[in-house]
């Protein structure tokens, strides 16, 4: 097995070995500490241009298969993991990890001491890294890894958009027409959707208004998607004319994007929130969710305007986890309610959304904690 190692901006290396492709690659290292859903995790755009850290000490167990992806391919740089399952066992798979990385040309390693990896990213911060298995001289490694480019001040938006706008029909009976800005969208998200009869027109990330306008929807997603919020200028520019016109939804980076939009500030969280298992408390009901999240920035609670209300918090580190506005149709959330991987505790979230869709732009969206009812 070629021997492989992880180079980080601070100068520190850990060593393994090869699992993937045997080439090298550059990213932010994170991690995540989700302990199920390693396919959805690999092809989630959020990803793009990121190292990623899985926690849970065995991965690749259930192979890889067609229907379980979030994205046409893999979106992360690269793979880390304690150790990597030579021998899955599932009904669906089609193929094992090793062989779809090694495909899809990402470079992967196991055998680095993981928990100490993401001890040290907790104190340092997430930084970026580079992962080879080719072999270099280290020296000149840490002078490269030493001088790349952090994730701050990043608009990757133009790397994970769709080219061109299509359409994906309602599960069902057409209730109604939702236009999706593409900033690296889950199709998980747009199957939340369609399966409450949204008929969905997935758009390229700077699609102007009016074009959207011209299709007539009903609601506008605004997505995730990977990078800095605030270096998404041009993004926010172009879509902040229609806030008030039409009930929006935004999700992770469009959640950001839309509180820069309406005048918050957004900032970069040391190693940010990436797992299944985050905990938000609803100010409202006060109820807990237990939510699937990844971002590394969030919106700066002190700089919320006086019509935006903080309506769900983050129990870790208090960090703002949703928003409404008091007087225009908004829907803001920093977590992904459509999981995938990860807990259902906050789908409610969509049906919450489609409401707001049967009153039209005039109508006063309702906070999520208002209509969100556990058994």
């Amino acid at each position: 097995m070629t021997k492989a190692c992880l180079v980080l901006s601070d100068g520190t290396v850990y060593r393994g070995q090869s699992f993937g492709f045997e080439g090298e690659t550059a990213g932010e290292v994170v991690f995540n500490t989700s302990m199920t859903g390693y396919q959805e995790i690999l092809t989630d755009p959020s990803y793009c241009r990121q190292i990623v850290i899985l926690t849970y000490p065995m991965i690749g167990n259930t192979g890889v298969n067609p229907e379980d992806v979030e994205s046409k391919r893999p979106q992360v740089a690269g793979l880390i993991v304690k150790e990597y399952c030579k021998t899955p066992s599932n009904w669906r798979s089609s193929q094992t990890l090793a062989e779809y990385l090694q495909k899809n040309k990402i470079v992967a390693v196991e055998g680095l001491p993981t928990r100490e990896i993401v001890r040290h990213i907790r104190e340092r911060g997430a930084q970026p890294g580079i992962l080879t298995a080719q072999a270099t001289d280290l020296e000149k490694l840490k002078k490269r890894a030493a001088g790349l480019e952090k994730m701050e001040g990043r608009n990757l938006v133009g790397e994970v958009t769709c080219d061109k706008p299509y359409l994906v029909k309602a599960a069902s009976i057409k209730k109604f027409r939702v236009a999706a800005y593409d900033f690296g969208i889950k199709q998980n998200i747009v199957r939340e959707l369609t399966q409450r009869g949204c008929e969905v027109l997935v758009v390229p990330a700077l699609t102007p208004p009016k074009d959207i306008l011209s299709e007539k929807p009903d609601g506008i997603l605004l997505s995730n998607g990977p990078g800095d919020p605030a270096a998404c200028l041009e993004i926010i520019e172009n879509f902040k004319p229609l806030i008030g016109q039409i009930p929006i939804l935004g999700i992770c980076l469009g959640h950001q994007l839309l509180a820069l939009a309406l005048g918050a500030k957004t900032f970069k969280l040391k190693f940010g929130h990436r797992g299944a298992n985050q905990p938000v408390k609803d100010l409202e009901s006060g109820k807990v969710l237990i939510t699937s999240q990844n971002h590394g920035f969030a919106v700066d609670p002190k700089t919320l305007t006086s019509d935006m209300e903080m309506t769900q918090v983050n129990l870790n580190d208090q960090t703002v986890e949703a928003f409404r506005h008091k007087r225009r149709p908004i829907l803001s959330i920093q977590y992904h309610p459509e999981a995938s991987p990860g807990p259902h505790d906050a789908k409610n979230f969509f049906n919450e959304f489609t409401r707001s869709l049967v009153h039209g732009p005039r109508s006063t969206v309702r906070s999520y904690a208002q209509t969100h009812r556990h058994p």
